[in-house]
């Protein structure tokens, strides 16, 4: 069966809410909208306090190359712009609504019927897309319609979907595949007539047999969609790692999926392009799983950007006595949470709570020189090097080192013996490399 070569872990699956149907999340009574919910310049913001929005107004602009417009997803009046916390700890700009009913923009089909029927054209696609603000819900939040821009001398011969979800605890995907398969797959040959190829391949771990059966069974009415089952191994659902996976090839250090002839596209945001382009939907509700082996109800929820986690966790059955950790994502590649009226957005695919004895990090010891964190690296690079450079401030030597090359995929982490803390380096590293390098650039 089909996996990519180099390094990979096998943490425990714990895919606690698999079996939970896609739940409603009721609208907040306050929607906290971030203007960066997205790879790339935060949108700007397009309206101000005191004026009144339905579900689907445009709030924000993205009008940068690599950004994305932020629609509301709630309806009623704009209490203020203001800074507020995000899932990355520090204080962001946000919309902030005071919700009044639920009134839509009129624009948006809300009727139940499946549109297959693709009548848009290749530019007009794109064009939908990028009015709709959608971008990756896989996590990396990249506008999509960047990613449906090939530059010239470039073609994308076949389209990569991610149905992977290997990060333990998360399940919105597999549930996605599950109950909106037939608009998924639209949404699949939206993109590719928008990237003029006729092949697309989805890949899905073999821990999900039903998805995969499902997936099978629709995908034999579309042309040029084919499923494919994939061995289990963390972390299958990096872009560069998929792509060993389905087609053997390699991208370059430095480089992007389109240099292998591949684009590469999660299975949520095919169902976002589905309702933006057939349904005229922005993206401005996802599905997010909220789990934990304490919860009393772990739950797939469709809920609206802005939403408050705490709300979530309160669906879920509210939050144990035993908690020691809230993360916002999974458990490998996710980030520690400090309150609980953060809001929900593009990028939260899950919400997971773990217990006290689950989230304190063993005491740190001297590396051993095993090599357990080489064998275990994806990208191929010697994480107990770089991150020794990166402790010590080496920033030339660091990335000399090919830091940039990590996907904070945290495997390193998870296989050291002496518990050293490889990732947070890795990502402290990445970030002060990835400014100097720009700040190169600018001169």
């Amino acid at each position: 069966m089909k996996t990519f070569s180099k390094g990979g872990v096998h943490p425990a699956e714990n895919k606690i809410a698999a079996n939970a149907p896609i739940e409603v999340m009721p609208i907040p009574k306050k929607a906290f909208i971030p203007v960066g919910q997205h790879l790339g310049a935060p949108a700007k913001p397009v309206v101000q306090k005191g004026d009144t929005v339905k579900v689907g107004t445009l709030l924000a602009k993205g009008e940068s190359f690599i950004s994305a417009h932020i629609h509301s997803s709630v309806s009623g009046k704009i209490e203020k712009i203001d800074h507020w916390m995000d899932t990355s700890g520090y204080k962001r700009q946000m919309i902030i609504v005071g919700v009044e009913g639920d009134e839509w923009e009129e624009s948006i089909d809300r009727t139940p019927e499946i549109v297959r029927e693709i009548t848009l054209s290749k530019p007009e696609i794109i064009a939908r897309i990028k009015e709709s603000g959608i971008v990756g819900l896989g996590g990396a939040t990249f506008p999509t319609h960047v990613k449906l821009m090939i530059p010239d001398g470039k073609k994308c011969d076949v389209l990569l979907i991610n149905g992977v979800e290997c990060e333990p605890y998360l399940t919105s995907d597999h549930r996605v595949m599950l109950e909106r398969g037939e608009e998924m797959l639209i949404g699949v040959s939206i993109l590719m007539k928008a990237l003029d190829t006729n092949k697309a391949m989805v890949g899905i771990e073999n821990n999900k047999p039903d998805a995969i059966a499902h997936l099978t069974s629709l995908a034999a009415e579309f042309s040029g969609i084919t499923i494919h089952p994939l061995q289990i191994k963390y972390p299958q659902g990096a872009e560069k790692q998929l792509i060993k996976a389905l087609i053997n090839r390699e991208v370059p250090s430095g480089k992007l999926p389109i240099e292998v002839g591949a684009v590469v596209n999660n299975s949520g945001t095919a169902l976002a392009v589905y309702e933006a382009v057939q349904k005229n939907k922005p993206l401005f509700e996802r599905v997010v799983t909220v789990t934990g082996k304490s919860l009393a109800k772990p739950a797939n929820l469709l809920t609206r950007i802005g939403t408050p986690i705490g709300e979530l966790l309160e669906k879920a059955g509210g939050l144990p006595e035993n908690s020691g950790k809230i993360i916002s994502g999974g458990p490998m590649m996710g980030k520690a949470l400090t309150q609980t009226d953060i809001p929900v957005s593009k990028g939260t695919s899950g919400i997971l709570v773990l217990p006290e004895e689950d989230s304190t990090r063993p005491e740190t010891l001297t590396c051993i020189r095993c090599a357990k964190c080489v064998q275990a690296c994806p990208m191929g690079l010697m994480p107990y090097h770089i991150a020794l450079l990166a402790a010590h401030q080496k920033w030339e030597e660091t990335e000399k080192s090919h830091v940039m090359d990590c996907i904070e995929c945290g495997s390193c982490q998870f296989v050291c013996p002496s518990a050293r803390p490889l990732l947070d380096y890795m990502r402290v590293g990445k970030q002060t490399v990835g400014l100097i390098i720009r700040n190169r650039g600018k001169k």
